[in-house]
């Protein structure tokens, strides 16, 4: 099934059916886009989320009707209760999971939701004779596929007894920016994420003929054009998307190597910018889930002379951005020189020789 995402009256933005009907597989020579017409400035808005259209291509026009006017069910009108999808990290560290919920209102702050549990053996997050990890609820956001009063919840794992598991990295982090000392000094973290759009099959970038290669890398960079930029609407709809769920997302662009993305979030401050990069990270997930397409954060999927995809952090203090402030950016930097080897091995999957 091939599932493609566009936004709904938020926007009074309409689509034909014609070009979905014709196209619903994405080829290595061909991008099926999605052409969005927006209907004016002053454009009626809803409770509605993201339109999801759900095809397959032995279905006829009313089975996908019937299909589409459930998946686009807004719930709000007709009952106070809600659907919360927990979000969580799992085992490798950079997979994200989730799994939904009835809440019997709408929600403020994480602190009003219940805990909950799930599987870790089938996560890689604990034995199979000792499976059950506990679910903490952390940031609420807005749920831009379901719309309405329903909500994306950020989470961290701990075991039965309170424990954090070792992928639980947000429990230290929480600590350090509670402390005194760095909450005087307001950090501010902006965070540059790139991502590689593959094609499902063969997990090949998209816009690359199978099994070969695209023009030399210089005409892709923030370009526009059918032979030069590949993927502009899942980045829109990302953009979009997540500016309806409240993350602070700046910007987004087309990066250096064909297939590639990159978009921006923050400046954030502390913790909120751990939580506003995991939730865009799964939106984007499920974007791409639906567009038939498999999203890669591998800081370099393709061997040769080929940018990677990294995710560049920005970070400054109170202290740096004020008069005197490059004394102060000069010492972190020599602070953080002395275990340079260190940080690097701690810094994810495909950077240990970087």
């Amino acid at each position: 099934m091939t599932q493609m995402l566009a936004p709904t009256m938020q926007c009074q933005m309409g689509m034909s059916r014609s070009p979905i009907q014709a196209r619903n597989t994405i080829t290595t020579k061909m991008w099926s886009s999605l052409l969005l017409n927006i209907q004016g400035p002053k454009a009626k808005r809803s409770t509605s989320g993201f339109k999801v259209f759900a095809l397959k291509s032995s279905d006829n026009i009313g089975t996908v009707s019937r299909l589409e006017g459930l998946l686009n069910l807004d719930i709000t009108p007709f009952t106070d209760k809600i659907i919360a999808e927990y979000i969580w990290v799992g085992g490798t560290g950079i997979d994200v999971r989730s799994k939904s919920r009835t809440i019997s209102k709408p929600v403020e702050h994480p602190s009003e939701l219940p805990k909950w549990n799930y599987d870790g053996s089938s996560t890689g997050q604990a034995p199979g004779e000792d499976s059950e990890v506990i679910l903490y609820p952390q940031a609420i956001f807005k749920d831009p596929f379901r719309g309405g009063n329903n909500i994306l919840v950020i989470c961290d794992s701990y075991t039965p007894s309170g424990e954090p598991i070792p992928t639980n990295k947000r429990h230290r982090a929480a600590q350090i920016f509670s402390d005194a000392k760095v909450v005087n000094e307001v950090p501010w973290f902006g965070i540059e994420q790139e991502y590689t759009l593959l094609q499902t099959d063969v997990k090949w970038p998209l816009g690359w003929p199978v099994g070969g290669y695209p023009g030399p890398q210089g005409p892709y960079y923030c370009a526009a054009g059918a032979d030069k930029s590949f993927g502009r609407d899942i980045s829109d709809a990302h953009y979009k998307a997540c500016l309806y769920a409240g993350i602070n997302i700046s910007g987004t662009n087309g990066e250096v190597m064909p297939g590639q993305w990159e978009y921006q979030v923050g400046p954030s401050v502390g913790i909120e910018a751990g939580d506003h990069i995991w939730c865009s990270r799964y939106i984007l997930e499920r974007i791409t889930e639906q567009a038939g397409v498999v999203l890669s954060l591998d800081p370099k999927p393709i061997e040769g002379d080929w940018n990677g995809a990294g995710c560049h952090t920005n970070y400054s203090t109170k202290s740096m951005r004020e008069e005197g402030g490059f004394e102060v950016i000069k010492k972190a930097i020599l602070n953080l020189s002395l275990r340079h080897k260190d940080h690097i091995s701690a810094y994810g999957e495909g950077t240990k020789g970087g």
